[in-house]
């Protein structure tokens, strides 16, 4: 009777001790999913300033959990802090409000180079560190920095290569508060292409003891030609407020006196390019340039019919994506399908001005087991920092393709050859040449009785509308795919009265554009086509000259009923 005890006691301790591993396993969950989720994001409105300046630092939380301020503490430092301010905003994210606390923190760099915003704490969340560069300040002319609002351009270099970036920076600088009446003059110049790096900036800067105002607006100039580029002035109109009438009238409406202000002329050396630069190889003079290329999924283990895709990606630094080129190329074999889709383009505001990004996929599909080659990708390109011929180079890809057993074809078994002395099964022929010869006949006497019934209207044809066939065409044309919109184009020219061919060759407008269009479609360089033009071809086809009645000879009358 004593025997089963100590099991049951055992049992009994590793149940309990089970029970109590769950039950901290719920009271820690919870915990530890807190701490997941707060999250401290931080970030700056610029990384790139000289000493004097002052910049903004932004706090952002979405847990209601985080409340109060962190300790700002570990700022001290390397900056002083101007101000300080919270705000409190509200979205929706999946239908339910959520709310983020944003704390805005105004800085000033007490020493110049290469400094580290530190991370900050609030709660249990962190925020990350983020370096910053301050560079030492540049003080404007000692003529300009004596009055209340002046204004100061400067290009970031002097001289450039043609179709290289250069940026020209404007700086308002006001020690008297301004209305927000204030507007620049635009920027035009011939043979330059002008981008604008972003909205205006404001800060604060010091000038001789002096807090200031800062406005800074920034372009980024390509020149199309070499030779002596001269940048014109820019004027800036504000209004200033007028402190002497404030004081005099303190309760009375606020006056301002109208301020216009010139920029001084610039000149810009633009370069030609390098003489041993390779000829019949685009221009891509950039500061820096990044090629990468990623598959999806792994190339490891290729079957015939799977689909693979190849990423390519350029990122060039001062150089838009209109100035990338083409990188990769549609296979040629006929053992490699390739399906490629349209490039996505995309330019990014920085500190150093627009860096642009060119990415390409491509669908590829094996059709056959073996060893594939991809042939690889090669960039030159201009370091316009240091002033050299670089290359930037994807070496070529072997893809090792196995055979699929779900695309295999069972070929038929073969029939033994039919034995001599025996004759073949002449019936399954007979009864095939009778069956053909009933249908034949009967096709016959279907004719013979259609031709003495009277002819009857044509039901309507079922499908979309002309109208709709329109819509869908136009819808191509705007969308800029030749494909789609060759497929729109058949299917609403066989609901016309002529045929494509004839609205060509009457209309020479339409002729031009299905001219462009089957080169974007069949052309061996993937080339970018815009639907305008054959939209507004469609749009202005005039109508077709209609002659249906019969000519009327002389000296005979017109006809009683006349259609």
């Amino acid at each position: 009777m004593s025997l089963p005890m100590p099991t049951v006691s055992r049992c009994a301790r590793a149940a309990r001790r089970r029970l109590f591993a769950l039950l901290a396993a719920l009271v820690l969950l919870p915990l530890g999913l807190a701490a997941e989720a707060a999250e401290l994001q931080a970030r700056v409105d610029r990384d790139l300033l000289s000493l004097g300046e002052t910049f903004e630092l932004t706090l952002e939380s979405d847990d209601p959990t985080l409340l109060g301020r962190p300790e700002l503490e570990p700022l001290r430092r390397q900056f002083e802090i101007r101000d300080t301010r919270q705000l409190t905003r509200q979205e929706l994210l999946d239908g339910a409000p959520r709310l983020y606390t944003q704390l805005i923190i105004s800085l000033q760099p007490r020493v110049a180079g290469a400094l580290q915003i530190p991370s900050l704490q609030l709660g249990e969340a962190h925020s990350p560190v983020i370096p910053i560069t301050v560079t030492e300040a540049q003080a404007p002319a000692p003529s300009d920095a004596q009055a209340p609002v002046f204004i100061d351009a400067s290009l970031d270099q002097d001289s450039v290569y043609v179709q290289a970036q250069a940026i020209l920076t404007l700086r308002v600088y006001h020690s008297v508060p301004l209305y927000d009446d204030s507007r620049l003059s635009p920027l035009e110049m011939a043979d330059v292409q002008v981008e604008s790096l972003g909205p205006q900036r404001t800060y604060e800067k010091q000038v001789n003891g002096v807090r200031h105002g800062v406005i800074e607006t920034r372009f980024a100039l390509y020149p199309q030609r070499s030779g002596e580029l001269a940048i014109p002035s820019l004027q800036f109109n504000a209004t200033a407020l007028n402190a002497a009438a404030d004081d005099n009238a303190p309760f009375g409406p606020r006056s301002g006196r109208p301020l216009r202000l010139k920029s001084a002329p610039l000149r810009l050396t633009v370069k030609p390019q390098p003489a041993d630069y390779p000829a019949n190889t685009p221009w891509l003079p950039a500061r820096a340039l990044d090629l990468q290329e990623t598959w999806s999924p792994d190339t490891e283990r290729v079957r015939v019919g799977d689909s693979l895709t190849r990423h390519l990606l350029l990122r060039a630094e001062g150089l838009t994506s209109a100035q990338l080129p083409t990188l990769g190329e549609v296979p040629a074999d006929q053992e490699l399908r390739g399906y490629p889709e349209q490039p996505r383009l995309n330019d990014q505001i920085g500190d150093s001005g627009v860096i642009g990004s060119r990415e390409e996929s491509i669908a590829l599909v094996p059709t056959a087991a073996g060893d594939l080659e991809l042939p690889g990708v090669e960039l030159l390109w201009w370091n316009t920092v240091e002033d050299r011929l670089m290359r930037s180079r994807i070496p070529p890809r072997r893809l090792a393709v196995r055979a699929n057993p779900a695309l295999a074809v069972d070929a038929p078994p073969l029939q033994p050859p039919p034995q001599r002395g025996v004759p073949a099964l002449l019936w399954p022929w007979q009864l095939a040449t009778a069956l053909l010869g009933l249908t034949t006949l009967l096709g016959f006497g279907l004719w013979w009785r259609a031709r003495r019934l009277p002819a009857v209207i044509r039901a309507a044809a079922t499908g979309p509308s002309p109208r709709t066939l329109q819509d869908d065409l136009r819808r191509a044309c705007q969308s800029n795919d030749p494909h789609a919109t060759r497929q729109a184009l058949d299917a609403w020219a066989r609901q016309q009265p002529e045929t494509l061919a004839d609205m060509a060759a009457r209309y020479v407008p339409l002729s031009d554009a299905l001219d462009g269009l089957n080169g974007a479609l069949y052309s061996a360089s993937s080339q970018s086509w815009q639907g305008d033009e054959l939209w507004q071809a469609i749009g202005s086809l005039p109508a077709a000259q209609r002659n249906d009645s019969p000519p009327v000879q002389a000296g005979s009358l017109p006809p009683l009923y006349p259609r």
